[in-house]
Parts: C-alpha cells; structure tokens; sequence
C-alpha cells in the first residue's frame, strides 16, 4: 500500500509523528494509501526549512522569479493527464472536472508570471521642498496555506502562486483526504526552478493546523474550508499576530425571472447544481423561480434532466459527476436528505440508496431535487455540499432578493433574466461576493479577487488578483531629503504642506 509522507526542503521525507490517516478510493470504498499527519516538529522542520531558503528568494529579482512560473505553467500543461488522473482517484470527481480544478490554479500561477509589474510601489516626486515619497511593496516572510478536499489542485496554487512570487516562502497543509497532487505539483515547480524550501508541504489534521498557527516565523495564513474552521482560523490568526485570508461556507442562490431563458436556466442549474456532486464551495444549491408559473416550469423541466444524470467513476469518460470523496460525506448527505422530508420539503427526485453496478461500495449518491423548500428548514441554512438541489418559490422579485440577502452566508449569487434594469439593481442591491447575470457559476477570472461576504469570509484581502499581492505583501513607504534641501536648524513643530 502506498505511504503519502511529506514533502520538506526539496525531497520526500517520511512522517515521523507515528499517526497516519487512510486515504479512500471514492468510487470503491477501497483503501487505496495512507498518509502521515504531522506532528509540531515535522511542521517546525518545514519552517525551518523555509527560514533557510526565503531570504535568497527574495532577493531574486521579480523576473527571474516569473520564469519559474512560466516554466511551471508548461510543465502543468505537459503533465495534465497524469494530474487530472492522481486527482480523480483520491477525489472522485470525473477527469475532465479535474482538468478544470487544475487549469483553474494553472491561470493564477499565468496571473503571477506578470509579478514584475504586480509588485511596482509608487513615486511621487517632490512630495515636499525637496522630498521624494515612494513605497514599495516587500514580502511578509513565510506564508501558510490550508486547503480543502474539494480542489485539491486549485485551491493551493491560488494561495501559493502568488505567495511564491512575491518572494514568500510557503508551508501548505493540504487535505488529508486526496494529499498525492499538492506533493506533485511540489515536484514540478521545483522543476521549474524554485529553489528548495520556498515550497514545503506537510500533510497533517487539526495538531499540523494548530502548530501553523502558533509558529512564531508564519507571518501570514490563507485558508479555506467551513465557516466554524475559518472563523477559528482567523481568530487564532489574529491573536498570535499573523495576517489571515479565512474562507468558509456558502449557500448560493440563482434567482429564475420569469422573462428568462428558461432552458439555458435549467442547463446552468444541472451543471452547477450537481457537478463535481455538488462539492464545490461555488455550486448551486438554491433555485429561487419567481412566481408559480415560472416555478412549475423550472421544476417540470429539471425532473427529467435530473433522472437522467449519468452518475459513475471517473474512469467513465461519459460520466456527469462522481461520488461524494468519504463515507462520512456520504452519510452526511444522505442525513440531510432524511431531514429535508422530515421537515416536509416535497423531495421530487430522490438520490438515496443509488447503487451503481461493480461499485456498490462507493460512496454515490443520485442526484436529488427538494420543491417547496422555505428559508426555516435545515437543509436551507445548512450547506449541504452534495448533490441536492432546493427550490424555493418566490412570489416577486423583491422576496427573491430577500432570501440570499437574510441568509448568512455571502459567497455566490446568479439570476437569469433578459431584464437589463432587474440584472443592475440585482448585482448594486445584493450583499454577496460575487454575482453572476446569467452565470451561474461566478469564479472570478485569475486577474480578478475572489472572495464572499458575511460568514463566507474572515479578512479584507481575497484570493487571486491583485489582493493576493497585497496580501502576500507589506507596504513600506519612504520619504527622503537629501542634505542640499535640508535648512539649518531643528524643527519643532509637526512637519505639514500648509
């Protein structure tokens, strides 16, 4: 059986801690590897590591520093295969959604390979009787980086590509749950030529997370998981004095006018409904039709697509979506499901007890519908991360938009309409991160920010974009006079243009 260690320093080195955790195949319940979980001093070893080697990097200039992720950005591309293949197998998400997880991180590390100019301060000339006044942007030192599950590819190249570029260091703890691809991609940026230590990883739990946060040399920390995790994170963050980005769950919405385009409607709502089933911090889980008309129509048109979805391993080229990556994934979701007819939801499509032939063990749930959901239900506030979808009816456009606005979380949010006016006082009026107009799906572009709102997201600064380089940076600004423009005597009064 295959043993996932870590990766310090430029090479593999095994866990030495003497705790491990089981690695799944999603399609087979089958134990297919372990991993090793850190202990203090297998995340301190990294540290060092990275103390070591930060300095040097920092001092290359943001040039040289680019090539490296061109060359990075070529060898994702001459790898793909080999990497949709590693992450399928742990996640469970089909191969062509694994190319997407990949070239969604591939984009942010093309984003940074502009760092020479992302990273220029600003000059005034003249700023006062013989002052010059610049700032210029430095690295914060040594980074972190805690990933999810569910992107185990995007997600850390959109903390460390920018992190990396900026002259940082970097510590990632991924997923315990598909650790293989965050190691390779470690493997090949050192390949590209970053030197060893600016890029650690160090499988670990919640010990590997707590000694990252406590570890006096780690000046900033970017994670990603639940709202309960984040807003611990953050808060940890902050009393040991580090910088911390914390983005947590979601409950996204996509209002259907009655002037939309029905069709491509429900076709944004199967993909993101049930893609990646449904374990995307970005997918749709509320359908909000306005008005009974609109609502029957949606839902008449969604049965039949949603009965049909083509559900099964990511072996299978033809496959919509996979299964759920653990047991306990499984079991929650079912759980949910249980609850939602409890609390009296219409279940329309029912996903529980899917068994797919050859695969009775794998952790597969069909593809579900709920109808006549309201906002007191559980399985409305609870971020279901699954492949459910719930409809909930609103009776105008104005208690559409109350439902995303009341909720607490503020990740995502689309409506579908041909309405120019609704679309404008939808994306002005609503407190969400990001607003797609008949998108449904809005993942902000790598050279813009991504980042919810309310209990979505602890810190000012997003990902990606250029708040990542703020984030991974410190400003410092100097004002200089040199001494041909400076008069004799002391000065006691506060220096002001007046």
């Amino acid at each position: 059986m295959q043993e996932i260690g870590h990766f310090i320093g430029g090479k593999h080195v095994a866990g030495t801690s003497g705790r491990t955790a089981i690695v799944y195949n999603p399609a087979t319940g089958e134990v297919q590897a372990t991993v090793a979980l850190a202990s203090v001093a297998e995340i301190r070893a990294a540290v060092e590591n990275a103390k070591a080697a930060q300095p040097k990097w920092a001092a290359t200039n943001p040039q040289r520093r680019a090539r490296v992720f061109f060359k990075f950005v070529e060898l994702l591309n001459k790898h793909m295969d080999e990497l949709a293949e590693m992450l399928s197998k742990e996640h469970g998400k089909t191969i062509e959604d694994s190319k997407g997880d990949i070239i969604r991180g591939l984009e942010v590390c093309e984003f940074v390979c502009g760092i020479p100019h992302l990273a220029k301060g600003e000059f005034t000339e003249g700023a006062g009787p013989a002052i010059d006044m610049y700032s210029i942007r430095q690295p914060v030192g040594i980074g972190a980086g805690i990933t999810p599950f569910n992107f185990p590819g995007m997600i850390p190249m959109w903390m460390f590509a920018p992190a990396i570029a900026c002259g940082n260091a970097f510590i990632l703890k991924p997923s315990e749950r598909d650790p293989s691809l965050p190691i390779r991609l470690a493997e090949l940026i050192i390949e590209a030529g970053l030197p060893a230590g600016i890029l650690n990883v160090v499988n670990g739990d919640k010990a590997a997370v707590d000694a990252i946060l406590a570890d006096p040399d780690i000046a900033a920390i970017s994670f990603v998981g639940s709202t309960p995790i984040a807003r611990y994170v953050y808060g940890t963050a902050a009393m040991n004095g580090k910088r911390a980005q914390c983005f947590g769950g979601a409950k996204n919405h996509m209002i259907i006018m009655p002037d939309a385009d029905m069709d491509q409607a429900v076709n944004a709502l199967m993909g993101a409904g049930y893609g990646s089933a449904g374990e995307r911090c970005m997918a749709i889980s509320v359908a909000v039709p306005v008005g009974e008309d609109t609502a029957n129509r949606l839902v008449e048109k969604l049965v039949p697509k949603i009965e049909s979805l083509r559900i099964g391993p990511y072996t299978d080229d033809k496959a919509d979506m996979g299964p759920l990556v653990t047991k306990d994934a499984y079991n929650r979701v079912n759980g949910l499901i249980d609850r939602g007819v409890e609390e009296g939801a219409k279940l329309v499509v029912d996903g529980r007890g899917f068994k797919l032939q050859g695969y009775e063990d794998g952790y597969f749930v069909g593809g579900s519908l709920f109808d006549h959901v309201t906002p007191s239900m559980d399985i409305y506030k609870t971020e279901i991360f699954g492949p459910v979808l719930s409809v909930v009816r609103a009776k105008n456009y104005e208690d559409a938009l109350d439902l995303p606005m009341k909720h607490e979380y503020g990740n995502g949010v689309a409506i579908y309409t041909r309405d120019g006016d609704a679309a404008r006082d939808f994306a002005s009026r609503i407190n969400i991160g990001m607003i797609g107009v008949n998108v449904p799906i809005p993942v902000p572009l790598a050279y813009h920010s991504f980042g919810g709102w309310k209990a979505s997201s602890f810190g000012d600064l997003n990902q990606h974009g250029t708040d990542s380089i703020k984030f991974w940076t410190r400003t410092k600004t100097i004002t200089a006079r040199w001494p041909s423009g400076i008069k004799d005597g002391a000065e006691f009064v506060m220096p002001t243009m007046k």
